[in-house]
């Protein structure tokens, strides 16, 4: 006994719209997250850009200087990934 041929596209049907709909869930998230990402994403550039100054500055003896290099360095970066990931949010 073969499956009625409706059933079997009426299975079909019913799994691309499953599909599609868990696609669509990746795909929408909500602004707040997306606000929260790209804020974590800038202070954790500046905040590891700040720290690696402050490592390289004790480690030889030029303090402020490094820290203040490493800081701008890691704002340029933070905010090169926040025009980076908010046009992939446009997509």
């Amino acid at each position: 006994m073969s499956k009625d041929p409706f059933k079997t596209r009426l299975e079909i049907a019913k799994k691309k719209l499953l599909k599609r709909n868990l696609d669509n869930k990746k795909h929408n998230s909500s602004p707040i997250g997306n606000a929260f990402k790209l804020s974590t994403e800038l202070v954790a550039a500046v905040a590891v850009g700040t720290i690696i100054g402050f490592i390289l500055d004790n480690t030889f003896g030029t303090k402020p200087w490094l820290i203040l290099i490493f800081f701008f360095v890691g704002v340029v970066a933070g905010i090169t990934n926040v025009i980076r990931s908010a046009k992939n949010m446009q997509k």
